[in-house]
């Protein structure tokens, strides 16, 4: 818990973690919350009307991240998770800045797991295409251990093929075009950066082998906030827990049946709300 100079609580554990993406991979943490915080209280934001993020100029991510955020902290959030690779990779400084709560993107925790578990010093990283050209998580991984490798590959066609379910021969054959070089190169640690692609998981094991250490940037996320949480107090307890709530900016029963197949659970209400 935060005190303010008059003894007034400003952080409290019961408040809620908002979450923001550029639409349904997001949901990717959401999963991995409920998994290893189920008591946590979600306000989760997807900005299906704008979405990709991945192509877009850094420049306008970084304007969605700011709105998103102001979105979010207006439901007196005590955390923000940037659940959005390409935002995490452009935008985290600006919202430092600009946002009153603290704030974790998905980059670092995912960039410190893989420098931290690679044998070989040679990691991949798969991601979009705006995620790559950032070198993002080049970058966070040199600054963790400036003696590995790491090889970067934009991997496109995945997000819509996590996003409609696909599975098995159709995406290891896509997989097989998009990492034969990674393979070639030698890494044993592949970091999955962009939450889409968890949801490929098991196809894209089956492609690269059991010696490759596949990095879900989603869990990776989770631990960073429940040390976070516990460090600072904020663990809620189970009898403050509320429904979590959904919100995007466009195509709210697209995002219910697409989020639903996400979340493996039901999704049974979304709010529509115009972001400006």
């Amino acid at each position: 818990m935060v005190i303010d100079k008059c003894g007034e609580s400003l952080i409290t554990s019961g408040m809620p973690i908002g979450i923001f993406d550029s639409g349904v991979g997001g949901l990717t943490v959401v999963r991995a919350m409920e998994e290893h915080l189920p008591n946590e209280n979600l306000v989760y934001f997807g900005d299906t009307a704008r979405y990709p993020y991945g192509t877009r100029s850094p420049e306008i991510v970084t304007e969605f991240a700011l709105q998103n955020a102001g979105l979010l902290t207006s439901f007196g959030i005590k955390l923000l998770i940037v659940a959005c690779n390409t935002a995490s990779s452009v935008a985290i400084p600006i919202l430092q800045k600009n946002i009153d709560v603290p704030l974790i993107g998905v980059i670092l925790p995912g960039a410190v797991d893989a420098a931290d578990s690679t044998k070989n010093g040679k990691i991949g990283v798969i991601a979009t295409q705006g995620t790559v050209k950032s070198n993002a998580y080049k970058t966070a991984i040199h600054n963790r251990n400036s003696d590995v490798s790491v090889f970067s590959k934009a991997c496109p066609l995945f997000v819509a093929l996590a996003t409609e379910g696909f599975s098995g021969d159709i995406v290891q054959r896509i997989a097989h075009y998009y990492l034969d070089e990674l393979i070639q190169e030698g890494i044993d640690t592949l970091v999955l950066g962009c939450t889409h692609y968890p949801l490929l998981k098991k196809d894209i094991q089956e492609v690269v082998g059991d010696g490759v250490n596949l990095i879900d940037s989603a869990d990776a996320t989770v631990k960073v906030v429940k040390e976070y949480l516990h460090s600072n107090n904020l663990i809620n307890s189970s009898c403050n827990k509320l429904p979590d709530k959904f919100i995007v900016s466009d195509s709210p029963e697209n995002f219910m049946e697409i989020g639903s197949n996400f979340l493996k659970h039901r999704i049974n209400n979304v709010n529509l709300i115009r972001i400006r």
